[in-house]
């Protein structure tokens, strides 16, 4: 551990911004759990391994397209809202200075600042349009307007990372094993391996993270494997 304290150092802390590490946890976990739960369903119907691996294929594109295009509107849209916002405050600022003044020491005063000293700070703040305008963007709205996630970065991280956890529970059949439960167990090992990385921006345990993601994962598989058993002996009435 290093002895220079944590405010001395450049980005001591993790970037919780949103922008490429939350879409491609999310990628890579969904693609995990929606190919393992496939493989399941589709196995404990007692198809066979090529309508497994065609199944698996399909869910691996349709799901990396889905996830892509769902994190690029998503993000697109909170940039477009935060945007009209401060517009909004922008405005504000322009018609009402003062006012908007007197709203940001009222912030800091509730915070336990003095009157005196709240209410110069928010003077100095106002002599700097710009500064006021990220000042009171971030104090009412919670975001800092200069560091919004790129909608790009979103989509393309999640739709790489989504087919890589898709993949991992083909592998087995994609090199040639027929065995269901084998491929559940590959996936399964995934689905730990990538608790326990997660683990690492969280200061999680990495075992407890891992198992949680696995535990998830097993629940969503057992579920639709009864499901793919119960309409295979059905079907097969």
């Amino acid at each position: 551990m290093s002895d220079t304290p944590a405010a001395l150092r450049e980005a001591h802390h993790a970037d919780v911004s949103g922008g490429w590490l939350r879409p491609a946890v999310f990628g890579a976990m969904d693609g995990l759990v929606t190919n393992i739960a496939l493989i399941a369903g589709v196995g404990g119907g007692g198809v066979s391994p090529h309508s497994i691996v065609l199944t698996g294929v399909a869910g691996l594109v349709a799901g990396a397209i889905s996830m892509g295009l769902g994190e690029y509107t998503s993000v697109r849209s909170a940039n477009e809202q935060v945007a009209a916002e401060v517009a909004k405050e922008r405005r504000e600022l322009e018609r009402h200075p003062e006012a908007e003044a007197r709203e940001l020491a009222d912030a800091w005063v509730a915070r336990g600042l003095s009157r005196d000293l709240a209410t110069q700070v928010a003077e100095a703040v106002r002599a700097n349009p710009e500064e006021a305008l990220r000042v009171h963007v971030r104090e009412e709205l919670g975001v800092d307007p200069d560091d919004q996630p790129s909608p790009w970065a979103a989509a393309i991280s999640s739709f790489l990372f989504f087919s890589v956890g898709a993949l991992i529970p083909l592998l087995t059949y994609l090199l040639g094993a027929t065995s269901l439960w084998l491929a559940l167990a590959v996936g399964g090992v995934g689905l730990f391996a990538a608790g326990a990385i997660v683990a690492r921006f969280t200061n999680r345990a990495w075992w407890s993270s891992g198992l949680r993601q696995l535990l998830l994962g097993a629940a969503a598989a057992a579920a639709t494997y009864l499901v793919g058993t119960l309409i295979g002996i059905q079907g097969g009435l």
